[in-house]
Protein backbone atom coordinates (compact mmCIF):
# COMPACT_ATOMS: atom_id res chain seq x y z
CA UNK A 1 0.00 0.00 0.00
CA UNK A 2 0.81 3.57 -0.34
CA UNK A 3 2.36 3.62 -3.49
CA UNK A 4 3.89 6.73 -5.58
CA UNK A 5 1.81 8.32 -7.74
CA UNK A 6 3.00 11.07 -9.73
CA UNK A 7 -0.01 12.86 -9.98
CA UNK A 8 -0.07 13.48 -6.79
CA UNK A 9 3.55 14.12 -6.01
CA UNK A 10 4.24 17.91 -5.60
CA UNK A 11 5.91 20.29 -7.97
CA UNK A 12 9.73 20.19 -7.63
CA UNK A 13 9.39 16.55 -5.73
CA UNK A 14 10.25 12.97 -6.29
CA UNK A 15 8.68 9.85 -5.74
CA UNK A 16 9.91 8.25 -2.28
CA UNK A 17 9.53 4.83 -1.60
CA UNK A 18 7.28 4.14 1.16
CA UNK A 19 7.36 0.17 0.86
CA UNK A 20 8.73 0.17 4.95
CA UNK A 21 5.73 1.56 6.07
CA UNK A 22 2.73 -0.89 4.79
CA UNK A 23 2.85 -2.51 8.55
CA UNK A 24 0.74 0.13 9.73
CA UNK A 25 -2.14 -1.74 9.49
CA UNK A 26 -0.59 -4.21 11.87
CA UNK A 27 1.32 -1.66 14.59
CA UNK A 28 2.02 -3.50 17.65
CA UNK A 29 -1.36 -3.22 19.64
CA UNK A 30 0.03 -2.55 22.93
CA UNK A 31 1.59 0.73 21.53
CA UNK A 32 -1.38 3.47 21.56
CA UNK A 33 0.94 5.88 19.43
CA UNK A 34 3.52 5.32 17.20
CA UNK A 35 6.66 7.45 16.17
CA UNK A 36 8.73 6.97 12.82
CA UNK A 37 10.89 8.35 11.00
CA UNK A 38 10.41 7.96 7.39
CA UNK A 39 12.97 9.95 6.22
CA UNK A 40 15.98 12.00 8.19
CA UNK A 41 13.75 15.20 8.31
CA UNK A 42 10.36 13.90 8.85
CA UNK A 43 8.72 12.96 11.88
CA UNK A 44 5.31 10.10 11.51
CA UNK A 45 3.21 9.96 14.49
CA UNK A 46 0.41 7.12 14.27
CA UNK A 47 -2.35 7.12 16.13
CA UNK A 48 -2.69 3.04 16.97
CA UNK A 49 -5.86 1.93 17.99
CA UNK A 50 -7.40 0.79 14.78
CA UNK A 51 -9.74 -1.46 16.39
CA UNK A 52 -11.15 1.38 18.31
CA UNK A 53 -10.94 3.69 15.21
CA UNK A 54 -8.22 5.38 17.16
CA UNK A 55 -10.25 6.56 19.71
CA UNK A 56 -9.17 8.96 22.00
CA UNK A 57 -8.84 6.74 25.77
CA UNK A 58 -6.74 8.23 28.03
CA UNK A 59 -3.42 6.26 27.67
CA UNK A 60 -3.77 7.52 24.42
CA UNK A 61 -3.64 11.04 24.84
CA UNK A 62 -1.56 10.67 27.23
CA UNK A 63 1.30 9.04 24.77
CA UNK A 64 0.42 11.32 22.08
CA UNK A 65 1.65 13.90 24.61
CA UNK A 66 4.93 12.55 25.74
CA UNK A 67 5.46 11.84 21.76
CA UNK A 68 4.79 15.60 20.87
CA UNK A 69 6.96 16.82 23.53
CA UNK A 70 9.83 14.26 22.74
CA UNK A 71 9.70 15.67 18.99
CA UNK A 72 9.35 19.26 19.79
CA UNK A 73 12.76 19.13 21.55
CA UNK A 74 14.14 16.98 18.34
CA UNK A 75 16.09 19.49 15.95
CA UNK A 76 16.53 16.89 13.53
CA UNK A 77 12.90 17.03 12.97
CA UNK A 78 11.68 19.25 10.71
CA UNK A 79 8.47 18.55 9.76
CA UNK A 80 5.28 16.15 11.33
CA UNK A 81 2.93 14.23 9.67
CA UNK A 82 -0.21 12.57 11.79
CA UNK A 83 -2.02 9.75 10.78
CA UNK A 84 -4.34 7.21 12.23
CA UNK A 85 -3.80 3.58 11.79
CA UNK A 86 -6.25 1.61 10.13
CA UNK A 87 -9.86 2.76 8.88
CA UNK A 88 -10.02 6.23 10.83
CA UNK A 89 -8.09 9.29 11.90
CA UNK A 90 -9.43 9.93 15.02
CA UNK A 91 -12.94 9.12 16.70
CA UNK A 92 -13.06 11.18 19.67
CA UNK A 93 -13.64 10.21 22.89
CA UNK A 94 -13.57 6.43 23.69
CA UNK A 95 -16.40 5.62 25.86
CA UNK A 96 -15.78 2.10 26.26
CA UNK A 97 -11.55 2.17 26.75
CA UNK A 98 -11.47 5.28 28.48
CA UNK A 99 -8.81 3.72 30.90
CA UNK A 100 -7.70 5.41 34.29
CA UNK A 101 -5.88 8.37 36.01
CA UNK A 102 -3.82 7.74 38.29
CA UNK A 103 -4.63 7.40 42.14
CA UNK A 104 -8.47 6.03 41.28
CA UNK A 105 -9.82 9.51 41.16
CA UNK A 106 -13.54 10.51 41.74
CA UNK A 107 -15.02 10.35 38.18
CA UNK A 108 -15.35 13.99 37.80
CA UNK A 109 -11.92 14.72 38.64
CA UNK A 110 -11.09 11.84 35.86
CA UNK A 111 -12.88 13.76 33.48
CA UNK A 112 -11.68 17.15 34.41
CA UNK A 113 -7.74 15.66 34.31
CA UNK A 114 -8.06 13.87 30.66
CA UNK A 115 -9.81 17.36 29.46
CA UNK A 116 -6.76 19.27 30.84
CA UNK A 117 -4.49 16.45 29.19
CA UNK A 118 -6.32 16.71 26.03
CA UNK A 119 -6.39 20.53 25.85
CA UNK A 120 -2.42 20.18 26.25
CA UNK A 121 -2.58 18.32 23.22
CA UNK A 122 -4.39 20.63 21.00
CA UNK A 123 -2.77 23.69 21.56
CA UNK A 124 1.02 21.86 21.75
CA UNK A 125 0.39 21.00 18.26
CA UNK A 126 0.13 24.63 17.85
CA UNK A 127 2.93 25.55 19.55
CA UNK A 128 5.29 23.17 17.62
CA UNK A 129 8.47 24.77 15.91
CA UNK A 130 7.89 22.21 13.49
CA UNK A 131 5.29 22.35 10.73
CA UNK A 132 2.53 19.55 11.51
CA UNK A 133 0.68 17.52 8.35
CA UNK A 134 -2.52 15.97 9.31
CA UNK A 135 -2.96 13.17 7.13
CA UNK A 136 -6.55 12.49 7.37
CA UNK A 137 -7.12 8.97 6.41
CA UNK A 138 -10.73 8.06 7.81
CA UNK A 139 -13.04 8.59 9.82
CA UNK A 140 -12.64 12.11 11.75
CA UNK A 141 -15.29 12.51 14.37
CA UNK A 142 -15.14 14.79 17.74
CA UNK A 143 -11.86 14.78 19.08
CA UNK A 144 -10.37 13.76 16.03
CA UNK A 145 -11.78 16.76 13.83
CA UNK A 146 -10.30 19.23 16.41
CA UNK A 147 -6.69 17.26 16.61
CA UNK A 148 -6.68 17.91 12.70
CA UNK A 149 -7.76 21.42 12.76
CA UNK A 150 -4.66 22.27 15.58
CA UNK A 151 -2.52 20.62 12.60
CA UNK A 152 -1.55 23.74 10.51
CA UNK A 153 -1.92 21.57 7.12
CA UNK A 154 -4.95 19.07 7.00
CA UNK A 155 -4.71 16.92 3.41
CA UNK A 156 -7.19 14.16 3.01
CA UNK A 157 -7.82 10.89 1.60
CA UNK A 158 -10.45 10.46 -0.83
CA UNK A 159 -12.47 7.99 1.97
CA UNK A 160 -12.16 10.64 4.79
CA UNK A 161 -14.71 12.75 6.52
CA UNK A 162 -15.47 14.73 9.51
CA UNK A 163 -18.16 15.13 12.09
CA UNK A 164 -18.44 17.31 14.85
CA UNK A 165 -20.48 14.88 16.61
CA UNK A 166 -20.82 16.23 19.95
CA UNK A 167 -24.08 18.36 19.43
CA UNK A 168 -25.69 14.77 18.43
CA UNK A 169 -24.54 13.14 21.58
CA UNK A 170 -26.75 15.71 23.95
CA UNK A 171 -23.72 17.85 24.83
CA UNK A 172 -22.35 21.28 23.29
CA UNK A 173 -21.35 21.47 19.55
CA UNK A 174 -18.24 23.31 21.29
CA UNK A 175 -15.26 21.31 22.74
CA UNK A 176 -11.42 21.90 22.82
CA UNK A 177 -10.89 25.12 20.63
CA UNK A 178 -13.66 24.30 18.06
CA UNK A 179 -15.53 27.43 18.35
CA UNK A 180 -12.33 28.62 17.54
CA UNK A 181 -10.22 26.45 15.30
CA UNK A 182 -13.63 26.16 12.81
CA UNK A 183 -14.86 29.54 11.89
CA UNK A 184 -11.02 30.41 11.08
CA UNK A 185 -10.46 27.73 8.64
CA UNK A 186 -14.19 27.52 6.79
CA UNK A 187 -15.64 30.60 8.21
CA UNK A 188 -18.62 31.75 10.63
CA UNK A 189 -21.36 30.95 8.66
CA UNK A 190 -20.26 27.36 7.68
CA UNK A 191 -18.71 26.32 10.96
CA UNK A 192 -22.25 27.74 12.82
CA UNK A 193 -24.15 25.01 10.76
CA UNK A 194 -21.65 22.20 11.06
CA UNK A 195 -21.48 22.64 14.65
CA UNK A 196 -25.36 22.78 15.11
CA UNK A 197 -26.42 20.06 13.24
CA UNK A 198 -23.44 17.04 13.43
CA UNK A 199 -23.71 16.37 10.05
CA UNK A 200 -21.20 15.02 7.73
CA UNK A 201 -18.69 16.32 5.38
CA UNK A 202 -17.11 14.26 3.49
CA UNK A 203 -13.33 14.81 1.50
CA UNK A 204 -14.58 16.29 -1.54
CA UNK A 205 -16.93 19.17 -0.07
CA UNK A 206 -13.71 19.10 2.51
CA UNK A 207 -11.51 20.69 0.35
CA UNK A 208 -14.14 22.87 -1.30
CA UNK A 209 -14.75 24.59 1.79
CA UNK A 210 -11.66 25.07 2.82
CA UNK A 211 -11.49 22.28 6.10
CA UNK A 212 -8.50 20.61 4.29
CA UNK A 213 -6.21 21.97 1.63
CA UNK A 214 -6.37 19.04 -0.88
CA UNK A 215 -7.85 15.45 -1.22
CA UNK A 216 -6.18 12.28 -2.47
CA UNK A 217 -6.43 9.02 -3.08
CA UNK A 218 -6.44 6.76 -0.09
CA UNK A 219 -3.36 4.94 -1.30
CA UNK A 220 -0.97 8.07 -2.06
CA UNK A 221 -2.09 9.57 1.20
CA UNK A 222 1.17 9.38 3.21
CA UNK A 223 3.13 9.59 -0.21
CA UNK A 224 1.66 12.98 -0.74
CA UNK A 225 2.22 14.45 2.87
CA UNK A 226 5.75 12.84 2.71
CA UNK A 227 6.48 15.09 -0.50
CA UNK A 228 4.67 17.89 1.27
CA UNK A 229 6.84 17.56 4.31
CA UNK A 230 10.20 16.75 2.33
CA UNK A 231 9.15 20.59 0.19
CA UNK A 232 9.20 21.86 3.25
CA UNK A 233 12.31 20.80 4.87
CA UNK A 234 13.92 21.86 2.10
CA UNK A 235 13.55 25.93 2.98
CA UNK A 236 15.00 27.51 5.61
CA UNK A 237 14.84 26.17 9.04
CA UNK A 238 14.25 29.74 10.69
CA UNK A 239 12.06 31.10 7.71
CA UNK A 240 9.11 28.19 7.98
CA UNK A 241 9.25 28.20 11.95
CA UNK A 242 8.84 32.25 12.11
CA UNK A 243 6.28 31.59 9.05
CA UNK A 244 4.22 28.91 11.36
CA UNK A 245 4.51 31.51 14.50
CA UNK A 246 3.55 34.56 12.19
CA UNK A 247 0.05 32.90 10.69
CA UNK A 248 -0.82 31.39 14.49
CA UNK A 249 -0.80 34.84 15.92
CA UNK A 250 -2.19 36.22 12.87
CA UNK A 251 -5.18 34.07 13.53
CA UNK A 252 -5.45 35.44 17.24
CA UNK A 253 -4.89 38.90 16.25
CA UNK A 254 -7.52 41.81 17.46
CA UNK A 255 -6.49 44.10 14.39
CA UNK A 256 -3.98 43.73 11.26
CA UNK A 257 -1.42 47.00 12.68
CA UNK A 258 -0.06 45.10 14.87
CA UNK A 259 0.33 41.64 12.66
CA UNK A 260 1.92 43.54 10.13
CA UNK A 261 4.49 45.21 12.78
CA UNK A 262 5.16 41.50 13.80
CA UNK A 263 5.50 40.33 10.30
CA UNK A 264 7.95 43.66 9.96
CA UNK A 265 9.95 42.20 12.70
CA UNK A 266 9.87 38.28 11.82
CA UNK A 267 11.71 39.40 8.51
CA UNK A 268 14.28 41.63 9.78
CA UNK A 269 15.16 39.37 12.55
CA UNK A 270 15.71 36.54 9.71
CA UNK A 271 17.30 38.88 7.35
CA UNK A 272 19.78 39.93 10.03
CA UNK A 273 20.47 36.15 11.00
CA UNK A 274 20.69 34.41 7.87
CA UNK A 275 22.22 34.77 4.45
CA UNK A 276 19.59 32.85 3.21
CA UNK A 277 17.95 36.12 1.02
CA UNK A 278 21.17 36.35 -1.14
CA UNK A 279 21.59 32.22 -1.17
CA UNK A 280 18.44 31.90 -2.69
CA UNK A 281 18.62 34.84 -5.05
CA UNK A 282 22.01 34.14 -6.29
CA UNK A 283 20.48 30.16 -6.51
CA UNK A 284 17.95 31.14 -8.95
CA UNK A 285 20.11 33.10 -11.39
CA UNK A 286 22.35 30.05 -11.44
CA UNK A 287 19.54 27.62 -11.86
CA UNK A 288 20.78 25.79 -9.27
CA UNK A 289 19.16 24.90 -5.75
CA UNK A 290 19.58 26.94 -3.01
CA UNK A 291 21.81 25.62 0.60
CA UNK A 292 20.32 27.29 3.21
CA UNK A 293 21.42 28.01 7.06
CA UNK A 294 20.29 28.71 10.04
CA UNK A 295 22.64 31.37 10.41
CA UNK A 296 25.29 33.17 8.79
Amino acid sequence: MFLASERNILPGMHPIDTTNLSHLDTLPTLAPVVLEYPRPDVALIVLNRPDRMNALGFELVVALKQTLEKINVDNSVRVVVLTGAGRGFCTGADEELAGKVPHELPRLDDALRAQKILDEVTWQLRRMHQPVIAAVNGATHCGGMYLALAADIRVVADNAYFRAADIRNGLTGSELGLSYLLPRAIGSSRAFELMLTGRDVDASEAERIGLASCRVADKDLLDYCFSMAGQIAGLSRIGTEFTKRTLWSSLDAANVDGRMGAEGLGQLYVRSLTSNCEEAVGARAENRLPVLADCR
